[in-house]
């Protein structure tokens, strides 16, 4: 599905490979990554593993996916609203994610050093992101870690 959403060159194959790693790791958070379904066939889907900043566990968001002839209909920000206020009512402080900030802008979600939290690669710059939420407060800074599969993503 995620090769099928972001296309077949190696970067997005690599991605593919992730989406199959985060799932068996011990950080999958399976009540908050979801697919969304049309027709009967799979259309979308997001992928939530534990995170943390220095020592507070968080929420690590990533890969969102949704395949070309369903992107631009809702079903990514429906998978991202549906999973924001999961992830909320269940008392995370905070989502973390790397994406296009235009996009993920609209749910709220900011540079991580606005929050003084530090990407994991300082590469990533603004494309490091996260999405306080209702138990999150300004104590919480430091250098956000995803789960174990990204640490081979660059």
């Amino acid at each position: 599905m995620q090769a099928a959403a972001f296309g077949q060159d190696e970067m997005e194959a690599a991605e593919a490979r992730l989406v199959d790693e985060l799932r068996e790791c011990n950080g999958w958070l399976p009540a908050l990554s979801w697919v969304a379904e049309s027709g009967g066939r799979v259309v979308g889907h997001n992928v939530c593993t534990r995170g943390h900043v220095d020592d507070v566990p968080c929420v690590g968001l990533g890969p969102l996916g949704v395949i070309p002839d369903s992107q631009h209909t809702g079903v990514g920000s429906a998978l991202m609203h549906a999973m924001i206020g999961a992830a909320d009512a269940a008392g995370e402080p905070l989502i973390a994610l790397l994406g296009d900030p235009s996009y993920y802008s609209r749910f709220g979600f900011v540079p991580s050093t606005d929050l003084r939290i530090e990407a994991p690669k300082v590469q990533w710059g603004p494309h490091f992101q996260i999405l306080p939420l209702t138990a999150w407060n300004d104590s919480i800074t430091g250098s956000f870690r995803y789960s174990t599969p990204f640490d081979n993503v660059s």
